[in-house]
Parts: C-alpha cells; structure tokens; sequence
C-alpha cells in the first residue's frame, strides 16, 4: 500500500487535454494539477449544475481548468477529444459503469491515458471501516430521496472494470494515508454535521436513523481514516 503522493502516482503522464467526468466540486481535480508531469487543460464536467458555483471558487485562479454541466452517459465531445480521461469515486454513483466508461474511451484520442479512482469496501482497518459504513449509510439515505448512491464495491470488482477495458501498460496502485489522525478534531466536527444533516433527510425513517446514530457513537469511540483507494492507469 502506497501513501498519498499525486507525484508517485501521475509524474511521469504528460496530461494535455484532461477530462474529470463526475467531478463535483474537483477534489480529483487538485489530486490532478499536483500530480500531473504537465497539462494543457483541465476540464470537469457534472451533471449536478449546483456544482458549478464552489468548483468555480475554488479554481478561481486557474484559468486552465473549468466546469462544464454535462451528463457522463453522454459527452458532448467528439472521439478522441482528450489526451486524459479521469473518473474519481463516481463508479458507485452509476446505475451501471459500463457506458460512461465507454463514452470515456471513446473521448480519449489513441494512446491516451485513462485513469480511475475508486474507494473500495473490503481490507479495510477498523477506523477505515468507519469511513465505509457511513459512506454506505449516507448511499442508502441518498437512495431514499431518488438518487443513484450504490455502496462501494469490493477491490476485485473494480480490478475486474479496468481490467475489462483492454487497456495497456495498466498499473494498479492502492493508496491510503497511514499518519491520519482517527480523532482530528476538524474531520470529526465535519463527520458529526454530516451525520446531523442525514438524519434529518432520514426523518421517517428511524431504523435509518438509528443506523446513524450507531455511526456517530462508533466515529466518537473508534475515529475514523479515509478509505484505501485503488488508483488504476493505463493507456492505449
């Protein structure tokens, strides 16, 4: 298991013209810009248009990179638009991964680059674990309002996407942050909020609600780390 370096990971891939599909607020985004040798641009596309606003803000100084509302399961580019395409904790977020992949491959010029970042459920530690079951909590709350929130899949599940796209010189990395403060202060007051908000937004529901406050007892006495991540790159 790797630690949390963008340079280790994508130093040595010239980006050109990059694609961050599914990229909310664009955290991936930053993961880009400090781990990438070089690129020409950056451009993040969400089908949520209440993104726009704080990736705005938070790219307001970089005239390489900019928000596009645009739904993956149909880009709106011509074949072979862009030399990186990415896709970063999203493929839970898809009824079925499959076309959005192959809209991305179908973007990506010859030789370009594909890169996908997914947490994973399984091998976790137990304040990793902590992560999972609320990310799996906060999905099903989700599911209850109508949007498409499945839980995360296992390892070799996601080995199995990538490895059924035919890319080649695929590496696999897997990348977690062992000097993470289970009880930072911040992460948890964060955390906390969060629990408060989906409650409410289970209001109803109470054995969802008391799966929550399950968590928030669990997050007090166990803490909680980031989630191991798989990092796949490849090209063709």
């Amino acid at each position: 298991m790797t630690a949390i370096d963008p340079k280790a990971i994508l130093g040595d891939v010239s980006g050109g013209r990059v694609l961050d599909v599914a990229t909310g607020t664009g955290s991936f985004v930053r993961f880009l810009l400090d781990g990438l040798r070089d690129h020409a641009e950056i451009v993040g596309i969400d089908a949520n248009a209440e993104r726009a606003a704080a990736f705005s803000v938070a790219f307001a100084d970089r005239p390489d990179v900019r928000f596009v509302e645009m739904d993956a399961h149909r880009l709106a580019f011509p074949d072979g638009s862009f030399d990186t395409v990415c896709v970063s904790n999203s493929l839970h977020h898809f009824t079925d991964p499959a076309p959005v992949l192959a809209e991305m491959l179908r973007v990506r010029r010859p030789g370009g680059h594909l890169v996908v970042n997914e947490m994973y459920c399984d091998g976790q530690s137990e304040t990793q674990a902590t992560h999972v079951l609320l990310h799996h909590w906060w999905a099903a709350v989700n599911r209850l309002h109508g949007e498409v929130h499945r839980e995360t899949y296992e390892r070799g599940r996601i080995v199995e996407i990538v490895e059924g796209l035919g890319l080649a010189d695929l590496r696999i990395v897997d990348l977690a942050d062992p000097d993470e403060d289970p009880h930072d202060p911040e992460a948890a007051a964060e955390l906390e909020a969060a629990i408060d908000r989906y409650v409410a937004l289970a209001d109803g529901q109470p054995e969802l609600q008391a799966r929550g406050e399950a968590l928030r007892t669990r997050l007090r006495q166990v803490g909680v780390r980031g989630a191991t991540q798989l990092v796949a790159i490849g090209r063709a």
